[in-house]
Order: C-alpha cells, then sequence, then structure tokens
C-alpha cells in the first residue's frame, strides 16, 4: 500500500466517494504506546480510532494499547484483560507524600495462581513531581509499598514495569519497602535516594520478602548497566535533574550501595529505571524487554496477524526509539507479519530512522506547533486518523 504523508492533503469530496467502497472495512490494528504527559496508550488509541471512523464509519478497528514497561503498562493489561481488576494502593511517592496508586489483578484460571501487575511510573515515577526534579532525594519507596501489597493479596507470580523512574536510587527504596535494611557507618538507616547512598555502610536482607512462588518478571526497554558511562546516572540522570558535574558523584553513589548486595551491576538492564532493574535482578526477577512481554500479553502478534493496516506512535519518537521502544517492536512484528505499518507521534526527529513505516505522521507539524498539539492532543490524533484513512490507497 502507499500513504501519503503530506500535512494538508488536498484531496475534494468527490475522490472520496469515487473511492472503493471495500475500503471501509479494512481491518486496522492501533497500538499506540503511551504520548508521555499527554495521553496514556488507551486514550491516544481510542483518539486516533475515532478520527478513522469519521471518514470509515463501518471501518474494522482493534484498539492493542501498547506498553514497554514504563508510564501505561497497566492500562494495556487491563485494556486486554477483561476480568482485571485494580488494586487501590496509597503509596509514599517519589517526593516524600502519598500517592494514591493502584496495581492490577490478573485472575489466574483454573488453578493458575493470580498476577499481580505493579507499574513503577505510577508509583515512583517521575511525572508524579509535576515540574519539579529531586535529583538526590526521590527514591522507589512507594514502588517496593505497592510490590508488597500484591505479595499480601497472595499473587502467584508478578509482572513489574520500570520505566519512568523519578529517581536514581539503584531500587534501594524498593527494597527498603519490601523489608531490607540500608545501614549507614553509625547503624541508622540511610536517608532516601541517591543521597542516601553515599551514606551506605551495609546492608541487611535478612528481613527482605521473597518473590512469590511463581517467579517475577522485570519488563523495561533499557540494556544500560547500573554503572560507568552507559549507566543509569550518566545516561538517565540529566532528565532527572542531576546536573553534570555531579554525575559521578551519583555513579559514584551507585557503585558503593551495589557493592553491598549481591547482583552484577554489568548485567543488561540494570540500569533501568535508576538502577531499579539491578537490585530487581538482585532480588531474584528475571529482566526482559518490556514491550515483548505486553506485546505477548495482549495478544498483539494474533491481532496484527489478521491486520490489513497497524498504526503505533508515542510522544516523540526519535534516535532512542528503535532501541526497544513500543512503537519499534510494533513495527517490526507488523514487518514478520507482511503488513504495512503508521508511524503516528506527538513529535518526530528529524533525525530518526523512519525505514519501514508506511506514512509517518507528526502531531506537531498537523497542528502547527508542539504547544498546539499538546494543547489538546486528542483533536489531533483523530485528525491523524482521519488523515490516513482519506489516503489509504491500496491494500495488500
Amino acid at each position: 500500500m502507499s500513504c501519503a504523508a503530506d500535512a494538508h492533503p488536498d484531496r475534494d469530496e468527490e475522490a472520496a466517494t469515487r473511492e472503493d467502497d471495500t475500503l471501509n472495512h479494512v481491518p486496522c490494528v492501533v497500538a499506540f504506546d503511551s504520548f508521555k504527559g499527554s495521553l496514556r496508550a488507551a486514550a491516544a488509541s481510542e483518539a486516533f480510532a475515532r478520527g478513522w471512523r469519521s471518514v470509515r464509519p463501518g471501518a474494522d478497528v482493534v484498539l492493542r494499547p501498547m506498553a514497554d514497561g514504563g508510564e501505561g503498562t497497566l492500562e494495556a493489561f487491563a485494556a486486554a484483560t477483561p476480568d482485571a481488576v485494580r488494586m487501590r494502593a496509597t503509596v509514599r511517592g517519589p517526593h516524600g507524600r502519598d500517592v494514591a496508586a493502584h496495581w492490577l489483578l490478573l485472575p489466574g484460571a483454573d488453578d493458575a495462581g493470580d498476577t499481580g501487575v505493579v507499574e513503577l511510573a505510577s508509583t515512583s515515577g517521575i511525572e508524579l513531581l509535576g515540574d519539579d526534579r529531586l535529583p538526590w532525594d526521590a527514591d522507589t519507596f512507594g514502588f517496593g509499598q505497592a510490590i508488597a501489597a500484591a505479595l499480601d493479596h497472595g499473587v502467584e507470580r508478578l509482572l513489574l514495569g520500570i520505566g519512568s523512574s523519578a529517581a536514581t536510587d539503584a531500587g534501594a527504596g524498593m527494597l527498603a519497602a519490601l523489608g531490607a535494611r540500608i545501614l549507614d557507618g553509625t547503624g541508622a538507616p540511610v536517608r532516601p535516594g541517591a543521597r542516601g547512598l553515599a551514606d551506605a555502610a551495609s546492608v541487611d536482607l535478612s528481613g527482605l520478602r521473597r518473590p512469590p512462588a511463581g517467579g517475577a518478571v522485570v519488563l523495561s526497554d533499557v540494556t544500560s548497566p547500573l554503572l560507568g558511562a552507559d549507566g543509569a546516572a550518566f545516561v538517565f540522570g540529566p532528565q532527572k535533574g542531576i546536573s553534570s558535574g555531579e554525575l559521578a558523584d551519583v555513579d559514584a553513589a551507585l557503585a558503593r550501595f551495589a557493592a553491598l548486595i549481591p547482583g552484577d551491576p554489568s548485567a543488561p538492564g540494570a540500569g533501568a529505571a535508576g538502577g531499579a532493574g539491578f537490585a530487581l535482578a538482585a532480588w531474584g526477577a528475571q529482566l526482559r524487554p518490556g514491550a515483548q512481554a505486553v506485546a505477548h500479553a495482549i495478544g498483539l502478534e494474533a491481532a496484527i496477524a489478521r491486520a490489513d493496516l497497524v498504526v503505533t506512535g508515542e510522544g516523540a519518537y526519535d534516535g532512542s526509539s528503535a532501541a526497544g521502544k513500543a512503537p519499534a517492536f510494533v513495527g517490526s512484528q507488523a514487518a514478520d507479519a507482511g503488513a504495512p505499518v503508521a508511524l503516528v507521534a506527538g513529535r518526530i526527529d528529524p533525525g530518526a530512522d523512519l525505514t519501514g513505516f508506511a506514512a509517518a505522521l507528526s502531531l506537531t507539524d498537523l497542528a502547527g506547533s508542539a504547544a498546539a498539539a499538546l494543547a489538546d492532543p486528542e483533536r489531533w490524533l483523530a485528525e491523524a486518523g482521519a488523515l490516513l484513512a482519506r489516503t489509504l490507497t491500496d491494500v495488500r
């Protein structure tokens, strides 16, 4: 197929009415990740589908909201699992104040035990800080509290999404919430966050709760190690407010803590979520590519196998998007199935590799500016849906 990607196509109504009516029934799978800071994946997918159906009211549009372990992971599982139950939990947020959060209960079939899905983004995520950043003091204690709540409920297994963290604490806060004691030289508990890691002298794991019998799987899109130039502090610290002059100090604090507990700081994914991947692996969890695990859980492959078009996207598509992010994974799944795939993103970086996409639409271009797109993202996603529905000219 071919899709025009012009922001303002010139197509009159008469030409549209002459279009083969069978195109109104093209199966279309919409699998957006969240538009971070703007729309969750489910809302983004629904807005695009409204626009598509405004042009093709008889269209079969299948929604499969995606995530890669970060923001929107709970919504992706909830949308794909009709009997999922949202379980409320009040936790300590990354700023030290209570946050009304929840985790997701996936009831097991027959004798299979229940699964708990816990998302770091909604318990210790950077979005909870608003415009503030707490590079030395934000921690993952609330994430650990939500995990503990799922364990208290008696889940058989855990799925843990760890993207979008506000903290660079190597998961120390999470471990503390699960019963570990991280102590300074006087035997007192250290302060929260990276600040406390700089003072850590010993770690008592005797009271640490164990993972559930069925195990814990960590969902992440990051393969970075914990330490060094490619690690949690140097790569992801700046977006959490760590200044260039402080990066080495935070990295040293992470190294100090890593030396106190059994674990491999060089393992791929150890640096995910400010080092939470390291702590979770040391706890006994298995690290897995988040997009792949979410896709399997929501039945994405089966949906794509029946599709004539797949549409995916996220808030910002750039050079890092091809390295495990949800849109790139969805694109690879579509390619494997022989289905054309289109990209819709809030912003598309000029240097981003768009190879393999039949069309690529930027909401910033459609709206005329980033500010306009952010002010009403649902409107412009609907516009993108209508535009692609009009410009689809051939179907395999």
